[in-house]
């Protein structure tokens, strides 16, 4: 059943290789590290939240959001996203986000313009800023592809209640993607995370977005 929806407008996606031993400790341990081209990876997504509500319930104030994640998989439910910080400039989202499905939401200052996007918040303290050039459009994903494994991604995984592990389903449209060009980038979430700094993403692209329905979260 369709509990939730969402839109992400205006979407970018900055990854970079990483060595699995480095984020085993960080992820599930029932989940394993899903690898494409001989290793992990991370990245790091900020985009602006539109229209998000619970089903019969009215909407949310639209507001910007950043993600930073890796890629994961279940022996019996598959792929999925497993975040290790997601920051928003939404304080009803934060707690909302927190005491349902128990996601590592913070609140964030958070701003944008063309090209542009800046985050900061106060504990655990973490900074972002981006600046990039939208390039040629791209498409939908190439099946087999490292921009399929790293934008087609249609569950995410929690640790929402102690030691327990959730997923929640995620349904949306293939991602229209286009290439992007990083000009100017700092961040300290990888600090935050208990990380190493990351430096150049190794790959970039830009999607005007999706819209999104949220299924009920359950445990796995």
């Amino acid at each position: 059943m369709i509990v939730g929806y969402q839109e992400w407008r205006d979407l970018v996606f900055l990854h970079w290789r990483v060595p699995a031993s480095l984020l085993r400790p960080r992820v599930h341990p029932r989940l394993s590290l899903d690898e494409h081209g001989g290793s992990a990876w991370i990245s790091m997504t900020p985009f602006t939240l539109r229209g998000g509500r619970l089903r019969g319930l009215p909407p949310l104030p639209d507001f910007h959001e950043l993600n930073f994640r890796t890629y994961v998989t279940h022996p019996a439910h598959g792929p999925g996203i497993w975040f290790f910080s997601l920051d928003a400039a939404s304080a009803a989202a934060v707690a909302a986000a927190r005491l349902s499905v128990r996601l590592p939401y913070f609140l964030a200052r958070m701003d944008r313009a063309e090209g542009w996007y800046r985050s900061e918040r106060a504990f655990p303290a973490a900074r972002f800023e981006v600046r990039f050039e939208i390039g040629a459009g791209l498409g939908t994903a190439a099946a087999g592809s490292v921009e399929e494994f790293l934008a087609e991604r249609y569950a995410f995984y929690s640790r929402a209640a102690g030691p327990l592990l959730w997923r929640g389903p995620v349904r949306h449209p293939s991602w229209i993607l286009h290439r992007a060009q990083v000009g100017e980038m700092s961040e300290s979430l990888s600090r935050a995370a208990g990380l190493p700094p990351l430096g150049h993403p190794d790959l970039c692209q830009w999607s005007p977005g999706v819209a999104v329905e949220f299924e009920h979260f359950r445990p796995v």
